[in-house]
């Protein structure tokens, strides 16, 4: 049994650490301090661990506790970053109350983080496996997971479970993303001379309609068994100068979710016939569009050991909730398991995902931890 006073202690440990990621927030601290934090605990549990700076205070953390040999290798992955705190009271305080603790990072995803410590811990001191126990903190999972891209350069293993908050569920999906800018160019003028103007925020309108009649054809589309639709929404929007001029150009940020075997190319065509069919009604029509960033979504075959071994390991320890699932967000088992690890998602519950007010259940946290030291045991062989 893991000691409950055991699991708040350290979740308080780490809910106080301020790991904001820097580039979503001026001014957050990264993952220096909480990396020192979990590199110093793996030690003292007894895991050959290391931090791995990428950058000015952005840093993963690899413990690794070796095997005695010819047993398969896991990886328990969870990210130390989190989003802002506007909007929070008292973010970093880890309030217990009511069997919650509270606090920026609570549910997503330090106590996932809490739990692999935990049962590492528990791990180094009570048995001998024979596969390898790889414990990867990470940085940036929140923006653009340089902190899982490294981690991949130097690290490869046989099944990896990510400790993203399921409510105990193991999810073997979730979507991905694309991201792409969109930009109507006008003619700026005079607002009392309309003859020499184009107005670009109004192009964008046009624009706007078509990304909500995608939407509606993605709702209709044939739904994932596990995922459902994909979706597309329009995120930033900006454009004009002053009130008296006609605005010469505007930008929009939009969001597509993506649905296994959909890729970003997937949402650069249906952008592409968007702008076309309106620059083909009027030739005054003007836009470019421009993708940015993407992943892919996650899709674990649910017969595949890790998945498994997982799931009959948290019947045992957790009983009825233990069920598989999936997620409508994105995480680092995406990239794992492109990488050719396989990869499912298991964490506690709770609830705020990046709202004002996040905790998560310490119940929750133990028992996910006393599973991952059970699914360890089997899946690496005790």
């Amino acid at each position: 049994m893991i000691d409950r006073a055991q699991i708040a202690s350290v979740l308080s440990d780490l809910v106080k650490i301020e790991s904001i990621n820097p580039e979503l927030v001026a001014r957050g601290s990264g993952e220096a301090a909480i990396a020192r934090y979990v590199a110093d605990f793996l030690r003292r549990a007894g895991l050959k661990a290391r931090v791995q700076k990428l950058g000015r205070n952005r840093a993963n953390v690899v413990g690794v506790l070796r095997g005695r040999g010819g047993g398969q290798t896991l990886m328990l992955n969870g990210h130390l970053d989190t989003v802002g705190v506007a909007g929070m009271e008292n973010p970093f305080s880890a309030r217990v109350e009511a069997g919650r603790l509270y606090g920026r990072g609570a549910q997503d995803m330090k106590g996932g983080i809490a739990a692999a410590l935990l049962a590492s811990s528990i791990l180094a001191g009570e048995t001998r496996l024979r596969g390898d126990l790889v414990v990867a903190a990470v940085a940036d999972e929140e923006y653009k997971s340089i902190g899982t891209r490294a981690l991949l350069d130097e690290i490869k293993t046989d099944a990896a479970i990510v400790m993203e908050p399921t409510g105990l569920e193991i999810a073997t999906a979730h979507k991905g993303f694309a991201w792409a800018t969109v930009e109507t160019l006008g003619k700026a003028a005079h607002g009392s001379r309309p003859q020499d103007g184009v107005d670009a925020i109004a192009m964008m309108g046009r624009v706007l309609g078509g990304i909500e009649s995608l939407q509606a054809k993605l709702e209709g589309a044939p739904a994932h068994p596990l995922l459902g639709s994909g979706s597309v929404h329009a995120s930033i929007i900006s454009g004009g100068q002053e009130l008296s001029s006609y605005p010469s150009d505007c930008r929009l940020s939009v969001e597509r979710r993506l649905l296994p075997g959909e890729d970003a190319s997937t949402f650069e065509r249906e952008l592409g016939e968007i702008v076309s069919h309106l620059g083909r009604e009027d030739r005054k029509f003007r836009a470019r569009t421009t993708m940015g960033y993407s992943a892919l979504a996650l899709e674990t075959a649910r017969e595949c050991p890790i998945a498994q071994t997982l799931l009959g390991c948290a019947r045992k320890v957790v009983g009825r909730p233990a069920k598989f699932g999936a997620q409508s967000f994105w995480t680092d088992a995406a990239l794992l398991n492109d990488s050719g690890i396989a990869s499912v998602l298991f964490g506690p519950g709770g609830a705020g995902l990046h709202s004002p007010v996040e905790y998560v259940r310490l119940e929750d946290v133990a028992l996910c931890a006393e599973t991952l030291v059970e699914c360890a045991k089997e899946f690496c062989e005790f």
